[in-house]
């Protein structure tokens, strides 16, 4: 039971450092909500950029509430899927095809829920 909890020990230590890489090493720029009644369409849409001193990828939310605040609507997605995004460099994303389209919609928020290293 030692030599398995060393040997645990040892392979964990020399795994990269990956704790300067959570939601606040991330930032959206950019975010725009631009609805098209005509069409029933919503854009949700900005750029995701990574701060954080290595490769990463971080998981967004976007929430949509009518004017008195009620959640209409709330979607998750990953701007870069699958990818990590390099540091200093962005990603655009537009989670509007996410969303059902609601005339009531009329406050959005976004933000970081979640970083993973692909």
């Amino acid at each position: 039971m030692k030599v398995l909890i060393v040997a645990l020990a040892l392979a964990t230590a020399s795994l990269p450092a990956f704790a300067d890489c959570t939601a606040t090493s991330f930032g959206v720029e950019g975010f725009q909500a631009t609805p098209n009644p005509r069409e029933r369409k919503l854009s949700l849409a900005g750029k995701l950029v990574n701060k954080c001193s290595e490769p990463a990828a971080a998981q967004i939310r976007i929430v949509a509430k009518d004017a008195g605040g009620r959640v209409l609507s709330s979607e998750d997605g990953w701007p870069a899927g699958t990818a990590n995004i390099p540091p200093g460099q962005s990603v655009s994303f537009d989670l509007g095809p996410l969303f059902r389209f609601n005339p009531e919609m009329s406050e959005f928020s976004v933000s970081i829920v979640g970083v993973r290293k692909w």
